[in-house]
């Protein structure tokens, strides 16, 4: 595995460490894409902190953002969390 390919491991398992971004994943894995005001129904925290926790999954390649309007909605990015199981799988041998 590279230097590169680590530090956004790294990234990502951070990102997700924090009980609201995980849950925020695991809400769009169940419901595909979800505006980011429908989170603050989700979760007991305000809508600027559901932001902040959006741009940190964004900025950790696990969520894409798509502006529709005033309005910007998310889903799991292509691919980022079977890639991130089989890097665990293969090192659980």
């Amino acid at each position: 595995m590279s230097g590169l390919q680590m530090s956004s491991d790294v990234d990502a398992f951070k990102a997700l460490a924090h009980p609201v971004r995980l849950g925020i994943v695991h809400h769009l894995a169940a419901e595909g894409e979800i505006c980011a005001c429908d989170f603050t129904a989700v979760f007991t925290v305000s809508q600027p902190t559901i932001s902040a926790h959006l741009k940190v999954l964004r900025e950790a390649g696990l969520v894409t953002a798509r502006r529709d309007g005033n309005t910007i909605c998310y889903a799991l990015a292509p691919g980022a969390l079977s890639g991130l199981a089989g890097r665990l799988a293969a090192l659980a041998g």
